[in-house]
């Protein structure tokens, strides 16, 4: 299966009122492993950049006049995700910035939303644990993953946090090495919040029992381990 983890970053707050890209980072995952590509872009977003915004990201609009527009970069960024489960934290931001570019240029592909599966880590992480903060720093801290090294928001760091903590909420995995893309469980975590995330994950989890004959095998080397150890 394969699934884009995905990340924006903007001048502000909403499409409607004229805001616009300025950051985009994608991972691909391919069976639940990162595979090493990525797409990631600065974008001249043709306007000035909120003082906020501006504050979180470090980017201003001094440092994106000469980035690319979104029309140079359209068509590489649309294969990069086309035919993937897209990952989002808080989708409905980010999709509505990217359809909002895809309409401004009447871009036959149509709607993002539309066209390709997401999966909300924002929903899922509120099914999961009902009442408490579920923002991706709150959800890196509830797994254990490191994120110390994010001082401002990056789309392309965010989506390496995000990659982390999809893969813990989705398979009781705790932290990712994302350098040897390996899965490494952390005893630190907190048991509770794994536990309910077993919970949640399990209710969809097809349980496929051991037949007689495996389970005869099974008896049988038990008792070979009896004789052993006396």
């Amino acid at each position: 299966m394969r699934q884009v983890v995905l990340d924006t970053e903007t001048t502000g707050l909403s499409p409607q009122h004229g805001h616009r890209l300025t950051e985009i980072g994608c991972l691909e995952l391919v069976d639940r492993k990162l595979t090493g590509r990525h797409f990631h872009t600065y974008l001249n977003p043709e306007r000035e950049v909120d003082q906020r915004a501006a504050e979180i990201t470090g980017l201003t609009w001094d440092k994106l006049r000469t980035a690319p527009k979104f029309v140079h970069v359209v068509e590489e960024f649309l294969g990069f995700i086309d035919d993937a489960e897209l990952i989002i934290h808080n989708a409905a931001f980010d999709l509505s910035f990217l359809d909002n570019e895809l309409y401004l240029l009447r871009h036959p592909w149509g709607s993002v939303s539309e066209k390709l599966e997401v999966v909300d880590t924002l929903v899922l992480s509120r099914e999961m644990f009902p009442g408490q903060r579920n923002s991706l720093d709150a959800l890196c801290k509830r797994f254990a993953i490191d994120n110390s090294h994010r001082t401002l928001h990056g789309a392309l760091l965010d989506a390496e946090i995000l990659a982390s903590v999809y893969l813990a909420m989705t398979a009781g995995q705790t932290s990712l090495d994302l350098m040897s893309q390996t899965v490494v469980a952390n005893p630190i975590a907190a048991n509770q919040d794994i536990a309910q995330a077993h919970k949640v994950r399990d209710k969809q989890t097809k349980v496929i029992y051991a037949t007689a004959e495996e389970m005869a095998e099974h008896v049988a080397m038990l008792q070979l381990l009896k004789k052993d150890k006396k």
